[in-house]
């Protein structure tokens, strides 16, 4: 079954008097469970495809779809509303705040949705222990290393059981080691059925997902189609 679809998306935006056309004509369908990595240099249009992916901006034109629901015309505070209960999201730089534990850094989100203190700190640990870091639930931010901090972040974007996953760079600031075990850890949350959508410009971690899509001049090829046209 197909959690999202993008159908014929286009992203203009206007610079001076000339729109620039970011994204164009795209069209994307993601089953349940999937797994797929996006590739890009940078100004290709991937942060903008996966902020209209993940309800941060919406597109100028075209249809997106999101678990059956059209998305279109929805208000700023239904699509946050859709942001907060079905998509989780994993950046390059841990956003973890500083005086937090972290515990309290990925009970946050359960904070935000009124869950009360008992079962999101009981959730909040359950979704460190999934990350390995069952140990270190009460250890600030400075005193983890940095793979630690992105699995912390990752448990924070999976404690509210999302339906999909955004990763943009996740292992961008991380040795190979530690991106390695970000990578086995996304492996093993596919594996279970969440359906991730992850940004690297690495081939090596794009080749952890299923599938490979390559966006170039606001265009979206899979990495067969890319291979061809070169």
């Amino acid at each position: 079954m197909a959690i999202l679809k993008l159908t014929d998306i286009c992203k203009d935006y206007v610079q001076g008097k000339e729109p620039v056309h970011v994204l164009k004509h795209i069209d994307l369908t993601v089953e349940q469970g999937e797994y797929l990595a996006i590739m890009g240099p940078s100004g290709s249009g991937k942060t903008t495809l996966m902020n209209i992916i993940g309800c941060l901006d919406v597109p100028t034109s075209g249809r997106y779809t999101l678990e059956g629901r059209d998305l279109k015309d929805l208000s700023d505070d239904d699509l946050a509303e859709v942001r907060n209960k079905h998509i989780g999201f994993v950046f390059q730089s841990f956003h973890l705040l500083p005086k937090m534990d972290a515990l309290d850094n990925v009970a946050l989100p359960l904070l935000y949705a009124d869950v009360p203190l008992k079962e999101r700190r009981a959730r909040a640990e359950e979704a460190l222990k999934a990350v390995g870091l069952g140990e270190r639930i009460h250890f600030l931010p400075n005193q983890l290393s940095g793979g630690q901090c992105q699995r912390v972040a990752i448990a924070r974007a999976i404690v509210g059981n999302p339906e999909l996953l955004l990763a943009d760079e996740p292992t961008g600031a991380l040795d190979t080691k530690a991106g390695n075990q970000i990578m086995g850890i996304f492996r093993r949350l596919s594996g279970e059925g969440m359906t991730i959508i992850m940004i690297t410009h690495e081939p090596s971690i794009a080749a952890c997902a299923d599938k490979t899509f390559r966006i170039l001049d606001g265009e979206l090829r899979t990495q067969e189609e890319s291979n061809e046209e070169t």
